[in-house]
């Protein structure tokens, strides 16, 4: 009982920090918000979860729980690790664990409670867009009839177990030293996009299937789903279908006969999540060794006697200086690692083909991700605004200079493409400067909104992830001219933001 009140006190305090913050309640009220336009009424020119060839069934409690499900369980599980990570850091960091460990609280229960406050979170979110399901179902009209256990079984057995290993995840990446920060961010979406589609190329019968329960829903459907003849039923889809005038296909879903295989699978993936967060118990203190931050800042990047030679004549002036100090601050306490990735991008930028170019392009800014929006945040994380800011003009000045570093950072990491392409393709070498500037505002100015790296680290890796499957976002090789167009629409966006947003940061630090 004395364990069981420690790792409930524990879970309260940290799901009381965060619904203390605007933010949560922003983030709760958007989801929401979101979550009616998966509902459209039948007469809508577009679906958010389909069957097949434009199928979806009329809106049961049933069906409602299953939209939720896929939604949230899939996507949540994706937004959900960057919002709920952090608590493990902030106890590492702050000297917090060694209060901690002096209790009688053992190192399972303290992951327990922060795995658990991760998932209630989780919850919150659920019954936020289930709560919108209800009302999509009473206003569009179709089933009115009111089911909880059918509305909560696609709940318990689809989204949570997807979840909780989205909060497994939360707290490893949070305990790994080298996780913790920007690599964890770009690793995560890696193994998301894995773990989405690794059951899939296997199969739809393979057991266990996938985590987030996708393929469990299309057996239920493809045997369930009263569709009419000759209807191909295909897969189940998630995401926005454009029905291009044509009505949607509705059929009769009330009731999800679980089986014992799904129990089985779903139960399977749930102790995944359980076992893997115990699995760290034994190596937490380990891992509490590494406090991270600025304790922990490699100082390899002294050795870089050439970079003093190179900045000395931005010295000459006080806002010279003020970039040079900002170019030390970026490139210095980057590891060996990083100057041997980047000598490899490089190489690729400068010989590699068309595809292989564009792949190293996006190497580039990926690997030097962590600059963009966290240099915005310097003074926010290290608590120097009231030093920093006593310098007359030094809030101007200095966002000033971090917009120059961070486009100059953009610029160097493409230094060879950029050559390279002013020589066979200019319009295509002037898209990468452009994308390159366009990559340092949105930076900084979503650090400087969020407080936080993370909303910009995961806009990047999605973009880069996409342009690599041929979307032109940050792709200036395929339609150099489109690419360049949307980011120059953009680009004042982003500086308005910017300038909106780093105003009231300077006042909560100075």
């Amino acid at each position: 009982m004395s364990a069981a009140r420690i790792i409930i006190a524990i879970c309260m305090a940290d799901l009381r920090q965060r619904l203390r913050t605007p933010r949560m309640w922003v983030l709760l009220g958007a989801l929401a918000a979101a979550s009616w336009w998966s509902f459209p009424p039948a007469d809508a020119d577009y679906l958010a979860v389909w069957f097949g060839a434009g199928a979806r069934a009329y809106y049961s409690s049933a069906w409602i729980g299953l939209v939720i499900s896929s939604i949230y369980g899939g996507l949540l599980s994706l937004v959900g690790f960057y919002v709920v990570r952090g608590t493990v850091v902030r106890d590492l960091e702050a000297g917090t664990w060694q209060i901690l460990v002096a209790t009688p609280m053992n190192r399972a229960g303290y992951l327990l409670a922060k795995w658990l406050s991760h998932v209630v979170l989780f919850v919150l979110v659920l019954a936020a867009g289930i709560a919108v399901g209800l009302v999509a179902q009473q206003v569009r009209g179709e089933v009115t009839t009111l089911d909880l256990i059918e509305l909560l079984k696609p709940v318990l057995l689809i989204a949570l177990p997807a979840l909780a290993i989205s909060a497994t995840f939360a707290v490893w990446f949070d305990l790994v030293p080298w996780l913790r920060r920007s690599a964890g961010n770009i690793l995560y979406f890696f193994v998301w996009t894995f773990l989405m589609t690794g059951s899939i190329v296997r199969g739809a019968g393979a057991w266990p299937g996938d985590p987030q329960g996708m393929m469990a829903v299309q057996q239920a459907l493809a045997k369930g789903a009263d569709l009419p003849a000759g209807f191909a039923k295909g897969g189940l889809s998630i995401g926005g279908q454009s029905l291009q005038g044509k009505a949607p296909v509705l059929f009769e879903w009330t009731h999800w006969q679980v089986g014992l295989d799904v129990l089985a699978s779903r139960g399977f993936w749930l102790a995944v999540a359980v076992l893997g967060l115990l699995a760290a118990a034994p190596l937490l203190d380990r891992f509490a060794a590494h406090r991270g931050g600025a304790r922990a800042a490699s100082t390899e990047g002294r050795r870089l006697r050439l970079l003093d030679v190179l900045l000395a004549p931005l010295r000459w002036t006080a806002f010279g200086a003020l970039v040079s100090a900002e170019v030390s601050l970026a490139l210095r306490p980057r590891r060996w690692r990083w100057f041997l990735a980047m000598a490899a991008i490089f190489a690729a930028q400068a010989f590699a083909p068309e595809k292989g170019l564009v792949a190293a392009i996006l190497a580039g800014w990926l690997l030097s991700m962590d600059h963009f929006a966290r240099a915005v945040l310097r003074e926010h994380d290290t608590r120097t605004g009231a030093l920093v800011f006593t310098a007359p003009g030094m809030r101007q000045r200095l966002l000033a200079a971090r917009v120059l570093t961070g486009i100059g950072m953009a610029w160097l990491v493409t230094l060879p493409a950029l050559v390279r392409l002013g020589v066979q393709n200019p319009t295509a070498a002037v898209a990468v400067a452009v994308a390159g500037v366009s990559i340092a505002v949105w930076g900084l100015a979503l650090g400087a909104l969020f407080r936080n790296a993370r909303p910009f680290e995961l806009v990047l890796v999605a973009a880069a992830y996409v342009s690599l499957q041929g979307a032109l976002v940050l792709d200036a090789l395929a339609d150099p001219m489109s690419t360049l167009t949307g980011h120059a629409i953009a680009l004042p966006i982003a500086v308005a933001m910017l300038l909106t947003a780093w105003r009231p940061l300077v006042a909560r630090v100075a």
